[in-house]
């Protein structure tokens, strides 16, 4: 009874809004990126400048998971405690890396990398090839007023419930998005729980096994979306072309990925749950 006591760090609520700021700071850059590139560069040209940005964005998780796996290999103390004082080593269940300085290492480098989008210009001329019914819309015009100006935040509510309407109302886009919700479901339940499977099947300690999902998980997807963008450039591929080109990929993914099942090793003995206790 004298070892039972009620949790009393409150380090979660820290840990909770840096990740809130993390995501209130990375989700524009998705759609209000790639409305940037689509308004000021050449048609032909855009299925590679996205095809650039996704496959640098899975170069991030990369080096996460490798970074990951450098602090999973340092204590979770260090430069608290005297390192040779610790007598576990990070096969041993005890062990806990130092799983906060991935944070730090991140923070700082994505505050530098922000640094350069203070000098972009607001706008750029056009192309003169460019779609004449393509038009650049001036976000900050409603944006900022919206911000310091509360009278003006109901008019623009309605205004993007109206658009969302007619967005959803499409259905070629809504099943798409449908399929890009299963896409990633699938794609983050399988970078969450693989480290713990490789853990558990294959004894592999948590540094290796980030290291070993950062070198051969996420390399072959940044290269597949890279050169998915150039091939939809050399073809000039229309919507419909693109979305056979989509569904064949896809398809071939789902039927590749179905080799799973057969890879794995015999189930560990547990008494109660793969043997009996007898």
């Amino acid at each position: 009874a004298g070892c039972e006591k009620e949790p009393s760090s409150h380090m979660w609520i820290y840990i909770f809004l840096g990740n809130l700021l993390r995501g209130i700071g990375e989700t524009p850059i998705t759609p209000l990126g790639i409305s940037y590139l689509d308004d000021f560069a050449k048609e032909e040209d855009v299925p590679v400048y996205v095809a650039c940005l996704h496959t640098i964005a899975m170069l991030g998780p990369m080096f996460g998971f490798l970074l990951g796996s450098l602090c999973a290999k340092l204590y979770v103390d260090i430069g608290f405690v005297d390192l040779g004082s610790i007598t576990i080593t990070p096969h041993d269940s005890r062990w806990v890396g130092a799983w906060w300085l991935g944070f730090l290492i991140g923070g700082v480098t994505s505050f530098l990398a922000a640094i350069p989008f203070c000098f972009l210009p607001k706008s750029l001329k056009k192309p003169e090839e460019a779609n004449n019914d393509k038009t650049s819309y001036d976000y900050s015009a409603v944006i900022m007023p919206c911000i310091f100006q509360s009278q003006l935040i109901y008019p623009f509510l309605s205004d993007f419930y109206t658009s969302l309407k007619k967005v959803l109302s499409n259905r070629m886009y809504f099943t798409f998005l449908c399929c890009s919700l299963l896409q990633f479901s699938s794609f983050i339940g399988f970078l969450t729980y693989k480290p713990k499977y490789m853990e558990q099947q294959y004894g592999q300690s948590t540094s290796k096994s980030n290291f070993l999902i950062g070198l051969t998980s996420l390399p072959p997807v940044g290269i597949g979306i890279f050169l998915g963008g150039l091939i939809m450039k050399k073809y000039k591929m229309s919507i419909i072309g693109a979305t056979k080109f989509a569904f064949t990929m896809s398809f071939l993914a789902y039927t590749i990925t179905l080799l799973h099942f057969f890879v794995g090793c015999e189930n560990h003995m547990v008494a109660g749950m793969t043997v009996s206790y007898e």
